[in-house]
């Protein structure tokens, strides 16, 4: 039987764009493509990841810093692109009309020995999604742009070996900040971004014993801080590897590795 472990990766996480690597030893998807072809390529290389391997990309929802790249990159590497009619309405480009793949809610798709399924999430956009990458019984969540934590994202939560988990801001940097009073409705009004507490708090009360590798992502550059967002989750890790994802550079590749059958006798 194949090994499922399953190889993560952050390629950028932020405002600036966000693409989040997913795959196994045969095949990987994108989660986002929201930096260029040419960054993407760039930051595989740097990681030994081959775009050989991808097979698909996956979009969350329609915003700049998700979609940048998508159609340049799609058409260089003939990667089909899984994505709901009002995201791909909301796309201020075209793609290449043998490459969409149309996306709905809470759907399983097979890309090798990789499912893919996803379900609606609370964010500012026409049809936003969150997704969970399984292989076997290992599973990865990509959980972005969230505005609230809701029971959908608490259930695919639990299940989870690894996730990238927003972590936008901190409540009182962005109190403090000179953003104007809108964005900050905007930001923290529940349609938005998820901040560092409502993050612990869906960390704390629902992470499962065998979670391994937590990615705090999408931090704010202005309204949050590396250092502190670490700390904070840190003293409640229990053994859970707690990584930034940087809104500058790729993180290193980190192996999810199978869970261990237990048998009783």
């Amino acid at each position: 039987m194949a090994c499922s472990n399953l190889y993560i990766a952050s390629l950028n996480s932020g405002s600036n764009g966000n693409c989040y690597y997913v795959g196994n030893d045969r095949e990987a998807v994108l989660i986002d493509a929201g930096i260029s072809c040419r960054e993407t390529e760039k930051r595989m290389s740097r990681l030994g990841l081959s775009m050989d391997k991808v097979k698909a990309i996956f979009i969350s929802h329609e915003h700049t810093d998700h979609i940048k790249g998508l159609s340049t990159l799609s058409a260089k590497f003939n990667l089909p692109v899984y994505i709901t009619p009002g995201t791909l309405k909301g796309c201020r480009f075209n793609l290449r009309e043998d490459l969409i793949r149309t996306l709905f809610s809470r759907q399983n798709i097979q890309i090798g020995d990789l499912n893919i399924s996803s379900f609606l999430k609370l964010h500012d956009a026409a049809e936003p999604h969150s997704f969970l990458v399984s292989c076997g019984e290992t599973k990865v969540g990509v959980f972005t742009d969230l505005g609230a934590v809701c029971e959908e994202l608490t259930s695919h939560f639990r299940q989870c070996h690894a996730a990238f988990l927003e972590t936008n801001y901190d409540e009182e940097l962005l109190s403090r900040s000179a953003y104007p009073y809108f964005l900050k409705k905007r930001i923290s009004g529940g349609m938005g971004h998820l901040s560092n507490k409502q993050a612990l708090d869906l960390f704390t009360a629902h992470k499962p014993s065998f979670m391994s590798h937590l990615l705090l992502s999408h931090l704010s550059k202005d309204n949050n801080c590396p250092e502190l967002v670490t700390n904070l989750f840190k003293e409640h890790a229990n053994g859970t590897e707690i990584i930034v994802a940087s809104r500058y550079t790729e993180t290193e590749v980190y192996t999810i590795f199978e869970p261990i059958a237990v048998h009783s006798f």
